[in-house]
């Protein structure tokens, strides 16, 4: 930025003298000092008394460097903003400093200096005497008109009209638009113009009871008196805000309105911050002694072991809940071994290649093979032994014909009925068949596996048989059984995780199924697995920002799923 600084000086005659010089700076120092750009010798100056800046912009931006302010147009002050096409005076002390734009575009100060400080302030008061100011009433008596026009228009009018009107749920209150703080959210979007169905009582906040009217399935997250013992007291600070808001008529702490905030416009409600869980929960054991839940505040960096619920006997239905850096086990009732199914080069590999062929397939497995999602894509469905097994795992045992006799899964009695009925030549037809020469009947045929029963129904319920395979057989009270199946559908009770949400990621990304080689292996990543993408609510890219309410809901059921049993240590 160029500044023409145009000094004005008088001779001892009284003649003027102008003196103009050119700056190329931003920058410009003012002060008595003789090292300013603007040397101002005046008593009533400070050696550095203020600094003239240029921003983009057309402005001149003047600030005091020093204790003493200036005037702008006649006003004290002690920064301004003067819009260079516009102009203004500044004055520091005896002097006068005229800011303009010149003819070249440069910014033109014109320094002169007046005859004393009483010239100066004359000069003012010249200035005022061109003003209303001397017609129009104090500014203390507009003030308190303006006021009291405000009072009138903005509080007397509604609530006038809601004293008229208010038991009327329906009815429109004159004047209260002012008061409306914004748009509902979409789930409360249809009581927009009905204030009275949640604002019961005039300047008294929204109550618990007028949300749960609506509201009834909605629980308390905990025992009223429990939450009470874990929330973090407020301390001297938080009492006296709490205390002036009681006495406007707002409940809490704890209330429906501390977390859910309305009128923050036609969308979903935002969830609560991080903060409102950390204020109990990041120190949860020193008010909650008893408590079994880990401190948490921040996932990144102060947050428990993520813990799974797993099957512990699936005779009894007893569960277990443990954490995953110690590598739970659990048991599900199956030997399935995932490294034997997804080993590209595997055996099964090259089954699926010839088998699929007719099913749609032909490749070797993957995940999506077995485990399909539900409709919404949050989770994954049960597999299915005809629809997802069957195609390699045949449960045909006997053909008459061209007909294939079929056992029916999941029914032991029926299984032995069917092969006892079958005879003792029954065995399950399985379509895996060597290659060539090396095939049964052929020239290089040898067979050698360990001896199978000839029994069909203790064949089938071996090790190797058609059951045992993928069961675990047991002799009670002399009757053959199956050990029940059961698959967890749901490992983590206390926290939220959506698949859909991850679908840019592949399975091997979490789930280290490729080199699992045993059914009771928990196929979950950890928390420090996690962690390499999610971070606290704070984190930045190329991390995700997890706060609580990613993953937990604050009106958690209390109810156990599926009736699980706790396992006893």
């Amino acid at each position: 930025m160029t500044f023409r600084i145009r000094q004005i000086d008088f001779t001892a005659g009284g003649r003027e003298i102008v003196r103009d010089r050119m700056l190329d700076k931003t920058r410009l120092t003012v002060g008595r000092a003789a090292e300013n750009d603007l040397h101002l010798p005046d008593l009533a100056v400070e050696a550095y008394h203020a600094q003239m800046v240029t921003p983009p912009g057309g402005f001149l931006e003047v600030a005091s460097t020093g204790t003493l302010g200036f005037t702008r147009d006649g006003s004290t002050t002690n920064a301004t903003s003067i819009e260079i096409a516009t102009g203004g005076e500044l004055g520091f002390g005896g002097y006068r400093i005229t800011v303009s734009k010149d003819s070249d575009g440069a910014t033109l100060l014109v320094v002169r200096q007046v005859a004393s400080t009483a010239d100066a302030t004359s000069d003012f008061d010249e200035k005022r005497s061109f003003t209303l100011a001397s017609v129009l009433p104090g500014k203390r008596g507009l003030s308190w008109a303006l006021a009291s026009i405000i009072l009138l228009a903005f509080l007397l009018v509604p609530v006038i009209g809601h004293q008229i009107y208010g038991s009327n749920p329906k009815a429109k209150i004159t004047g209260d638009a002012s008061w409306d703080p914004g748009a509902l959210s979409l789930g409360h979007a249809k009581l927009q113009d009905n204030c009275q169905a949640c604002h019961v009582k005039a300047f008294v906040s929204v109550r618990d009871e007028t949300c749960t009217s609506c509201h009834k399935d909605t629980h308390d997250h905990g025992q009223p008196g429990r939450i009470a013992t874990a929330r973090d007291m407020p301390g001297l600070g938080g009492n006296i805000l709490w205390g002036v808001a009681h006495a406007f008529g707002k409940t809490g702490p704890g209330a429906c309105v501390d977390c859910h905030v309305e009128h923050q416009g036609a969308r979903h409600m935002d969830p609560p911050a991080q903060k409102f869980c950390a204020d109990c929960h990041g120190s949860l054991k020193e008010r909650l002694a008893d408590t079994k839940l880990g401190d948490a505040s921040d996932f990144g960096t102060a947050h428990p072991e993520l813990k799974v619920q797993v099957s512990a006997n699936p005779w009894t239905k007893a569960v277990q809940r443990l954490p995953l850096s110690d590598h739970p086990r659990e048991n599900s009732g199956l030997a399935f071994p995932h490294k034997a199914h997804l080993d590209p080069l595997g055996g099964v590999a090259r089954m699926a290649m010839r088998l699929g062929q007719g099913a749609g397939y032909g490749q070797a497995l993957t995940c999506t093979n077995c485990h399909h999602e539900t409709e919404d894509r949050v989770r994954f469905k049960p597999v299915n032994m005809e629809k997802d097994c069957a195609a390699c795992h045949s449960l045909g045992y006997d053909r008459l014909g061209t007909t294939v006799r079929t056992l029916h899964h999941g029914d032991v009695a029926q299984v032995i009925a069917d092969l006892r009925t079958a005879g003792p030549a029954a065995t399950p037809l399985g379509n895996r068949r060597r290659p060539g020469n090396y095939d049964e009947g052929r020239v290089y045929y040898s067979n050698f596996a360990p001896p199978v029963p000839v029994d069909p129904v203790q064949r089938a319920f071996s090790k190797e048989g058609v059951c045992g395979e993928c069961h675990a057989p047991v002799v009670s009270g002399g009757r053959i059984a199956i050990t029940p199946v059961r698959l967890t559908q749901r490992y983590m009770l206390h926290g939220w995780f959506d698949h859909k949400s991850h679908d840019k990621e592949k399975c091997s990304s979490c789930h280290a199924a490729a080199q699992s080689t045993t059914s009771t292996d928990v196929l979950l990543p950890d928390l420090k697995q996690c962690r390499t993408c999610h971070l606290g609510e704070s984190a930045s890219r190329p991390k995700v920002a997890s706060s609580c309410a990613m993953c937990h809901d604050y009106h958690v059921s209390p109810g156990a799923p599926r009736g699980a049993k706790v396992a006893k240590k």
